[in-house]
Formats: structure tokens, sequence, C-alpha cells
């Protein structure tokens, strides 16, 4: 019976249907790696929300904007309870009505730095910028009348700026309006606690700039900004006509937001890019406009040339108009060596499969016995191949952290089967093959676009290579000449026996 057994354990299709079995017990040592590589990349993620928390996050910048103050009065009937009019109450309620810029430029750079949360780097950025631009003329019948036969008594205007993270303004920023320099401060008045834009920045408008809105003369504006944030600055387009140049040494940004960049440069010293926006095609300045409502707020918005926008009913309604439309650029990172052993680690299988294979292709050709103990610590290497992958690349470049490891891994194979095999050429044979398999894994890795394209090369190649190499093979004759022959008794010699 056991010898029976023997046979049927040793014959090749017992084997194939082993290694196919095994080969299924090593996806759990893959899952297993897979998890710790999904923790590794969830931990670096809180790691960014830590840093945003304490110090910075992302940016998104919005103005600047002038906002003019007004109180509108009126007069109502005064009625008895028979609802004969008795007389005249006077009434009034405050408002605001807010210019956006004729033009807007932004001229900015941004220097890259990178700080860290235990083991991991988190990129953020400096940004030194000047936006210039102007208002319009300030026309007082551009200004509705929510109420009949009312009158309307203009405050002094203000300067209302604001960014998604005010902690990373590097200093006040400085603002010359008019040839008037003007000071910030904190929070926009006149606007209630639930709209967003009420935790910005506001400077009055004093001096020569109050006198030129005054006497109704076109108004220009410079500000220097100084701004920390984390790895994204976003810009909303909300003059008539925004542009902006933004250049930075970080040689791997990301475009995004509504609107892509209309030029950009990109190379290894860094990159340059130009944005164009009319108003034309952006609802931003109406996003602006709901944001400055707040809930129940009663905000009259216009554009210093826009008639149209001034009509705007003084209670702007409560809608959803959907994430701000922006223009963004991001320094992202070059190689997130997460994402990247997340993607080698689903090729996972298919490379045990192809090493098991080829163990299975020398036992075969070279009239071998491997036991099935060998192919599983074979399988094992090739799965913590991708743990000290993960491991070596929270230290090192990804590129020297993949050499790294998948020489230690070619290495190790190389001297167990030069035993195995019996011979150190076969050994390197097998971890040449084992060699080629790691460089083809790099480069789709490396070509993310091409991935798709590579991988079915790859399979197609080796499928092809083993097909034309095995064509004339006798399969059925392997099979016999791999069971085992009954082991006959040893003769014994006559001169023992008559002895």
């Amino acid at each position: 019976m056991l010898q029976l057994l023997r046979v049927v354990m040793s014959s090749m299709l017992a084997k194939v249907a082993g290694l196919l079995f095994l080969l299924l017990l090593l996806c759990i040592p893959l899952g297993e790696i897979d998890s710790i590589n999904r923790a590794r990349g969830e931990s670096q993620r809180e790691a960014a929300s830590e840093l945003a928390a304490t110090y910075a996050g992302r940016q998104t910048m919005v103005g600047p904007l002038l906002l003019v103050p007004y109180v509108e009065r009126w007069m109502e009937p005064l009625r008895n309870a028979q609802g004969k009019v008795i007389g005249q109450e006077p009434r009034s309620k405050e408002m605001a009505h807010v210019v956006f810029p004729d033009k807007l430029h932004i001229e900015g750079t941004m220097a890259p730095q990178e700080r860290y949360r235990g083991i991991f780097k988190i990129p953020f950025y400096t940004l030194d910028a000047t936006l210039t631009g102007g208002f319009a003329a300030f026309d007082p019948k551009a200004v509705t009348h929510s109420e009949a036969d009312s009158k309307i008594e203009f405050k002094a205007p203000l300067i209302a700026f604001n960014v998604s993270d005010l902690r990373g303004l590097d200093g006040s920023p400085g603002m010359t309006m008019g040839g008037e320099a003007l000071r910030f401060k904190q929070r926009v008045p006149g606007l209630d606690d639930d709209a967003w834009f009420a935790n910005g920045i506001h400077a009055p408008v004093t001096g020569a700039a109050l006198a030129a809105w005054q006497a109704g003369t076109p108004i220009p504006f410079e500000m220097k900004l100084g701004l920390v944030g984390q790895d994204t600055l976003a810009i909303a387009p909300i003059a008539e006509e925004t542009t902006a140049h933004l250049s930075s040494p970080w040689a791997h940004p990301s475009f995004g937001g509504r609107f892509l960049a209309a030029e950009r440069s990109v190379t290894a010293q860094g990159f340059d890019a130009r944005w164009r926006v009319s108003s034309l095609v952006t609802s931003a300045r109406e996003q602006v406009r709901a944001g400055l409502s707040g809930r129940g707020g009663a905000v009259d918005v216009a554009s210093s040339a826009d008639v149209a926008a001034s009509a705007a009913p003084a209670v702007a309604p409560r809608r959803n108009l959907g994430p701000l439309q922006t223009f963004d650029v991001s320094l992202a990172q070059p190689i997130n060596v997460y994402s990247m052993s997340t993607r080698a680690g689903k090729y996972g299988v298919l490379f045990i499969g192809l090493v098991l294979m080829a163990a299975f292709m020398f036992e075969l050709f070279r009239k071998l016995r491997l036991h099935p103990v060998q192919y599983g610590l074979v399988g094992l290497s090739i799965a913590l191949f991708f743990l000290l992958l993960l491991a070596l690349s929270e230290k090192f470049a990804f590129r020297w952290a993949y050499a790294g490891a998948a020489s230690a891994s070619v290495a190790l194979l190389a001297v167990y089967f030069s035993a195995v095999l019996g011979g150190w050429r076969r050994g390197m044979s097998f971890g040449a093959f084992v060699a080629l398999l790691y460089g083809a894994l790099y480069g789709l890795l490396a070509s993310e676009s091409n991935a798709l394209l590579l991988g079915a090369l790859l399979i197609f190649g080796m499928l092809a290579t083993l097909m034309l190499v095995t064509r004339k093979v006798d399969w059925y004759a392997l099979s016999r000449r791999g069971e085992a022959t009954p082991v006959a008794p040893m003769a014994v010699p006559e001169t023992q026996t008559a002895a």
C-alpha cells in the first residue's frame, strides 16, 4: 500500500496538482504582506493629516475682493388694528455690495520643503507671490435697492481676502491700493458667522485709496503674499480675467482643478506654468457669492464690470453649487513607495507561479527529484521579496530598495539551487532566470502607462518559450519515467551462501 502511494504521489499529474495547491497556499503570505502595505499607506495619510492639523493644510486662495457695506433705509406704513394707515415707520437693514476685480494676475514661486512625522516624509511649499490687478470705478447706481423708494447710505469699503488655512500666512500680507498702504486685520466684518468667507482677513480702505473710491475712479492694487501649504495650492479665478504664472524647482508637479495650465514646462530643474481663465467659463464668482451669504444672510453681490450680476436678489438663495472651481498645482511625490509596493504585490501570484514552473522544468528535464518542502521554500522566498521591498523602500529610494531586495532574493535562490540541482552552473542559470523576472517586473512598475501591455507581452513570451521548448516532448514517457519502480531484492553471492 505504501509503495502504491509513493507511485501515485510521484506521478507528474499529482505533482502539478500539488504545485497548484502550494501556489494557493502562498497567496496567504502575499495577502498578509499586502495588508501590511495598506496599513503603512494609511499611516502615511494619517501623518499628513496630523501635520495639516498642527502646521498647515492644503491651501485654496480666494481674493482679494472689495466689500462695500451700506445701510438701506425706507419707510413702511404703520397700520392700526383695522388696517388703516396711521403713519410711517422707519425701517433699515445692513447689507454689503461686493466688487470683483476686473483683472487679477498672480506671479509666484513655490519653494518646496519636506516635513517628517515619524518615518513619513510629507511635501510642503512656501509660496512667495505678488497679486496685481484693479477694481473698476465704483458706481452707486449699480447697487440694487431691495425696497421701493429706499435710500442707501454707503460706509467705508474694505478689502477681503481668504485662504483655507490662515495659519499658513507667512506674516501679514502687504497691500498697496491706489498708492495707499493698507493693513490687514482678522475676520471680515458685516458677514454672518456661518459664512465661510467671514473667517478670512480684511483691510479697511483709507487715505488715497478711499479718496479714489469716493471719486469714482478705477483703483489699481498690488498685494505681496507669503503662504505655507501642504503639497497643493488652489486658486479661484474670481476676476473678469484671471491670469497666473507659477514656477518651482520641484520636478514632479501635478496639475488639476477645473482649469489646466494653458502653458507648462516640466524639466529636471522644476516646472513653469501659466493659466488664463475668463469669467465667461467659470462659476467661481457665483460660488463665492453663495459663500458670502451664509445662513439667511443678506448680501448683494456684483461684479465691477457686470451690471447684470448686480441685479441679484438681496438675499442670495441657498443652493448647492458644488465644490469651488479652481485651478490647482500639487507637489506630487515622484514615487509613492506604498502604491509602488501595492502594484508590485499584484504580480506576486504570477511571479511565484513562473518561478515554481521554472523549478518544475529543471526537475523534469534534468531527471531530478524536488521535494514539496523545497518548492515551498522557493515560493516563500519570492513572497518575502515583497515584504523586504516594502521595508527597504521606507529607508531608501525605491529603485535602490528594489535592487537590494531583488539581489538578495536572486543570490539566495542561486545558492540554494546550486545544492538542490547538483551544480553551481544550474544554480546560476536558475538565478539568472529569476533575475530576468525581477527586471521585467521593475519595467512594469516603472512604465505605469504601458503596464498592461508589458505584462501581457511578458506572460505571452513565457508561455511561448515554454511551448517551443517542450513542443517535441513526450509527456507520457516523462510521466512513466518519473514513476517509482519496485526495488529488486539484492542478490547474495554464492560463496557467502555456501559459507
